[in-house]
């Protein structure tokens, strides 16, 4: 049988699965390698991935993303604190100093953690695999960052099961990373290892590895890790900046309004990537506040500049 792998990261999702001529990455209902890593609770029901994700701009204050970086944390950590600012939805410390999740579904109030949020996203990913594989899946291996504490990996650990999930074992990012290439990279010379480094910047942290290979074998040398720096650091400068300038041009303030803070957002990361290969970027939100069309655009010299200060 198959052994299912699991990647839950900050911002998406994907599922890989070990067959005889290889490793698949599978899709999901949309045709899609990556399944955003969202569960967001409507009035009447809940959505999960792709439907979370879509449904994020009309219920903002139920919409749960970025569990990884909550799970099996505690409420009072000053760098917890300052990642809930960003976030959303409610929050409360639980009776453990653990974290609580507040928000309304079904005409109630309802209270989750997150290894209850995070056991909903492998319950997902699970449908989504048997779906392809057309088995009942229950042995996986889990994707997890290198500084991960005992308490972040045993809530892992803690959700799979509650998903009806058998976790083998949890696997390093980076190890996980130097296998893929290894496992397809067949012609190491014989002269001595081969030195890789890997550099992976995500959505909210960034991990580097040095790796030495030979034929059918590896070895992680050394790892360094930043777990407050990622793609999303790129997207606050950007928020940042058309917040103040929308508050000089239009006298509205993006940060007094969830639903405007998340539309904001959302155009600053598409906007990103534009500037990767034009020199400006316009950016264009209709009634993002009061009813109010924004425009506003930004040079990539600019935006280099901000980002490095």
């Amino acid at each position: 049988m198959s052994v299912v792998g699991f990647d839950i990261g900050n911002e998406n999702c994907v599922i890989a699965v070990v067959k005889q001529r290889g490793v698949d990455v599978l899709l999901n209902d949309e045709s899609k390698r990556e399944t955003p890593a969202v569960v967001c609770f409507g009035e009447k029901q809940r959505f999960l991935g792709s439907a979370g994700a879509a449904s994020a701009v009309m219920n903002p204050k139920s919409t749960i993303f970025q569990v990884k970086r909550l799970i099996g944390q505690k409420f009072k950590d000053p760098e917890v604190r300052n990642e809930l600012k960003m976030l959303p939805f409610e929050t409360s410390e639980g009776k453990d100093g653990g974290i609580l999740i507040h928000l309304k579904y079904l005409g109630e109030t309802h209270t989750f953690t997150p290894v209850q949020i995070l056991a909903m996203l492998f319950s997902h990913l699970t449908d989504i695999a048997e779906k392809n594989l057309e088995i009942h899946v229950t042995d996986c291996v889990i994707g997890v960052p290198s500084y991960f504490r005992d308490l972040q990996r045993r809530a892992y650990l803690d959700a799979a099961t509650i998903a009806g999930l058998k976790p083998l074992r949890l696997v390093h990012d980076c190890a996980a990373t130097a296998l893929s290439y290894g496992i397809y990279k067949t012609d190491f010379s014989n002269a001595g290892p081969t030195y890789v480094a890997f550099v992976d910047i995500g959505h909210c942290d960034t991990q580097v590895s040095i790796v030495s290979f030979e034929a059918g074998h590896m070895r992680i040398l050394s790892h360094a890790i930043d777990s407050s720096l990622g793609r999303r650091d790129f997207d606050e400068v950007l928020f940042g900046y058309f917040a103040k300038q929308f508050k000089e041009l239009y006298n509205i303030d993006v940060y007094s309004n969830v639903r405007a803070s998340v539309r904001l957002r959302s155009a600053c990361e598409k906007l990103k990537k534009v500037l990767r290969a034009n020199a400006e970027a316009p950016l264009n939100i209709e009634c993002l506040m009061d009813e109010k069309d924004v425009r506003g655009f930004i040079k990539r010299e600019d935006f280099e500049r901000l980002a490095s200060g």
